[in-house]
């Protein structure tokens, strides 16, 4: 009998080494099943946790969009008031057919943009990037400036000419029959602003201000306009560029004149740069809602497009004229309108 007791032994081993492999596979198993199911759990929580997010940014995009949507709807102008707007029609990529700002795009939207001048009905209008971009500075085929001033005649651009000795992509339409032009110039955002296309202050792409001066018919009235665009991605070359329009127009104030300064300032109302043009005389013609919809119709940015004044009466708060009229947006602005009263 215990010559058997080594087999014995050794038999009921096997059972017992069997046993325990099954019950580490069976362990195995569960822990890879608890694995997965809390790696799904994560991922469920993730989930969440990115719908979550994309409501609540969905939420706040639709109040933006609602509260920057108020603002003056254009009205009806008061007797002897002078309309004014402000319009940044985007640039044309003259050298590429398709594409957001290409010329088959252009086909599309200068019909909207030719009736949203003519609706908008102003006096004036400083118009901003009204460049057909085909490399360097020739502006001598301009196709939006052709096709809005074909589509409505009784318009005229002043602060245009020869390229070559007058920037010409920010050009103010007045109405032929009711002004005549007494002058007109330009300065750049530079350190040598009397040099024509000279860089903006910091070396990158030339900036300018534009300026025409203007008789009223009938009444005699004079006034300048300053046209401008400032730098979207800068503070500093913003805050340089309204230094230098302030110093230019600080003299025509200082003289009594009526000025306005109207364009893309690229702040808000109120902001540091209007403080500065304040200092050189101007006020600002309040303004509600976005300006900017970055051609999709979506205002989610207080407005960046305004109209300074010096030496007139404001009436009320500027209109901002928010319709759609074709297919696509003429462009990724709102034109900006105020009405004012001239001095006697």
């Amino acid at each position: 009998g215990d010559a058997e007791l080594p087999r014995l032994r050794q038999n009921t081993r096997k059972p017992t080494s069997v046993s325990r492999r099954y019950h580490v596979g069976i362990a195995s198993v569960r822990r890879a099943r608890w694995g997965n199911l809390a790696f799904m759990e994560l991922i469920r929580r993730i989930g969440r946790f990115l719908f979550l997010v994309f409501v609540v940014c969905a939420a706040v995009v639709a109040c933006q969009d609602q509260r920057n949507s108020q603002g003056a709807d254009l009205r009806a102008r008061e007797t002897g008031a002078l309309r004014l707007a402000t319009y940044n029609v985007h640039y044309i990529l003259a050298n590429q057919q398709e594409g957001r700002w290409g010329l088959s795009r252009w086909e599309a939207r200068k019909e909207p943009l030719a009736d949203t001048v003519r609706l908008v009905g102003a006096d004036i209008i400083a118009f901003q990037e009204m460049e057909s971009f085909r490399g360097g500075n020739d502006d001598s085929n301009n196709l939006a400036r052709s096709y809005l001033l074909k589509r409505n005649p009784r318009y005229e651009a002043a602060a245009v000419g020869d390229w070559r000795t007058f920037p010409s992509t920010q050009p103010i339409f007045y109405l032929r029959g009711n002004f005549s032009v007494l002058d007109e110039g330009w300065f750049f955002f530079s350190e040598t602003p009397d040099q024509i296309y000279s860089r903006t202050f910091d070396g990158s792409y030339p900036a300018f201000a534009s300026w025409a001066q203007f008789r009223r018919r009938g009444s005699g009235a004079v006034f300048r306009v300053v046209n401008l665009h400032t730098d979207y991605a800068s503070a500093e070359n913003r805050r340089r560029s309204i230094d230098l329009v302030a110093e230019r127009i600080s003299p025509w104030i200082d003289a009594g004149e009526t000025v306005f300064v109207m364009g893309d300032l690229n702040a808000r109302f109120g902001s540091e740069l209007h403080a500065r043009l304040r200092g050189a005389g101007l006020g600002f013609v309040p303004i509600r809602g976005a300006t900017y919809h970055m051609d999709i119709g979506l205002n989610l940015f207080a407005a960046i497009d305004h109209i300074g004044y010096a030496g007139a009466e404001a009436d009320r708060e500027a209109m901002v004229f928010r319709e759609k009229l074709g297919a696509v947006w003429p462009t990724d602005h709102y034109p900006v309108v105020a009405d004012f009263f001239l001095p006697q």
